[in-house]
């Protein structure tokens, strides 16, 4: 059951018409402005409530999903108030809420509307907003992680009245112990914890990876090469990562990322995908073989020293597209960052975290960097050039990687 906790009541505190809540993960900064949203509904007659995130996908596997699990959990949905295919839900009171897309031209520009909640503002350009905001009559939630300096600090924070609020994980009363214990052991990576942990203004230079386009789904014309396998089960997803090549440039789909899977099924999500070779972590061997046991063609990550820096170095010189649907994949890469030392330094290492996807990509584009990287030579590349291409197969001249070209 979704409680009252701190971040609800600071959030129900704000009186201006443009109300900006930052925070760190776990702060309950969108459950929190949900639950005050659907009060809202609830109480007064006739009001037109927009909650907008950067693309649907987006939306569905976030805002819409949390709004339904409040809205069962405190028993007030009515499945005939759900209107799946506009994704609306209207209330007793004539008051609606709708969730739609910021990649929408016809719905930004559309209709009027009387209380406006733009998720992960961050992520929406402000010409978008701005779109938005002439259309809204009462008032405006912004929320967001301060990964970066955006329009909310140049545009609204010097020039406009706002309400401001600073939200924690310690704001959300909520979050269960294990959460807690996950977020504080994040405290020796200063970058992280800064945005994370504290909810403050993070710096820009701590991403790994910048520049990549969304798109809305994988050109016709686009080339399957393959895709990467980073293993997780109890604690970590099981990220899936599918590489179009694309004339000059990959596309990146995600085709999994869920937790508890065991061996069978993620055989079972990779044969019910278009056969391509597999490019696992090669940490769990014993999976890699139980997976290729069920008819995946599977190979292992060719490591060594020195591949991690090498493999993100290849990924960082490259034009990157990521289709819309990979809302997970996404994350990780405006997440991902540097690692830093104990003065706040950062080092040439990733940090332990938002980092699943992000090893699926450099596992399903190593082939590329193995053949590319100059001088890169992980000390199993022999063993693999003798034995993987025909155990990995079964069939001789199999070369995925190139091997017979040399590296």
């Amino acid at each position: 059951m979704f409680i009252e906790t701190t971040a609800l009541r600071e959030i129900l505190r704000m009186r201006s018409r443009t109300r900006v809540v930052q925070g760190g993960t776990g702060a309950g900064k969108t459950i929190g402005i949900l639950q005050a949203l659907i009060d809202t509904a609830q109480s007064l007659d006739n009001k037109l409530i927009s909650v907008v995130s950067e693309t649907f996908p987006h939306l569905r596997k976030g805002a819409i999903r949390d709004f339904l699990m409040i809205m069962e959990q405190h028993r007030y949905f009515d499945r005939r108030s759900w209107n799946k295919s506009e994704s609306s839900y209207t209330f007793e009171t004539g008051s609606k809420i709708e969730f739609f897309s910021a990649d929408q031209p016809g719905k930004v520009r559309g209709p009027r509307r009387d209380i406006l909640f733009l998720n992960e503002g961050n992520n929406i350009g402000y010409d978008t907003y701005t779109q938005l905001a002439i259309r809204t009559n009462d008032y405006i939630f912004i929320d967001y992680n301060p990964v970066a300096e955006f329009w909310v600090h140049d545009e609204i924070i010097p020039k406009i009245k706002h309400d401001f609020i600073i939200l924690t994980y310690l704001d959300n009363e909520g979050l269960s112990k294990n959460v807690v214990e996950a977020i504080e052991s994040r405290k020796g990576n200063r970058n992280f914890w800064r945005v994370y942990g504290l909810g403050l203004l993070g710096e820009a230079e701590g991403r790994i990876y910048k520049g990549w386009q969304l798109i809305d789904e994988i050109s016709h014309f686009a080339r399957l090469e393959g895709y990467g396998l980073d293993f997780g089960y109890t604690n970590d997803p099981t990220a899936i990562v599918a590489v179009y090549k694309l004339n000059n440039g990959f596309i990146l789909h995600e085709e999994a990322y869920t937790k508890g899977l065991s061996n069978k099924q993620i055989a079972d999500i990779l044969l019910n995908l278009p056969r391509a070779l597999v490019i696992a972590d090669s940490a769990e061997p014993k999976s890699i073989d139980e997976i290729k046991s069920y008819g995946v063609n599977i190979v292992p990550a060719l490591k060594g020293r020195g591949s991690i820096s090498q493999g993100i170095q290849y990924v960082q010189d490259q034009q990157i597209s990521v289709t819309k649907h990979s809302t997970n994949l996404i994350k990780e890469y405006r997440n991902y960052l540097w690692e830093t030392d104990r003065d706040g330094k950062t080092i040439n290492e990733p940090a332990a975290i938002f980092n699943h996807a992000m090893d699926a990509v450099r596992y399903g584009l190593s082939k590329y960097f193995v053949d590319d990287t100059p001088g890169y030579n992980p000390p199993d590349v022999e063993k693999l050039r003798e034995v993987g291409i025909k155990s990995a197969s079964g069939g001789v001249g199999w070369d995925p990687y190139g091997l017979s070209k040399g590296v």
